[in-house]
C-alpha cells in the first residue's frame, strides 16, 4: 500500500518521531508505513489521518 505521509508530514514540520507519538505507535512503524512495508489497521489509519489533518483515509493511504 502506498502513503502520503511522508509528503504530508513534511508539509506540516512534523518528525517521524514526533507523528509516532500523536498516534501512539514507534517511529519504526511510521518508517515502515512510508516505505509501504505495513498496512495499519483502520484504528491507526485513522488516527494518522487525523494528526496529518486530512479528512478522509483515502487522502493519506492510496490502495492499489
Amino acid at each position: 500500500m502506498k502513503t502520503r505521509i511522508r509528503e504530508y508530514r513534511k508539509e506540516q514540520k512534523i518528525t517521524q518521531e514526533e507523528l509516532a507519538a500523536m498516534v501512539e505507535v514507534t517511529r519504526q512503524t511510521i518508517n515502515s508505513l512510508e516505505q509501504g512495508k505495513y498496512n495499519p489497521s483502520l484504528e491507526l489509519a485513522y488516527k494518522i489521518t487525523k494528526a496529518l489533518h486530512k479528512d478522509r483515509i483515502e487522502d493519506v493511504f492510496i490502495i492499489e
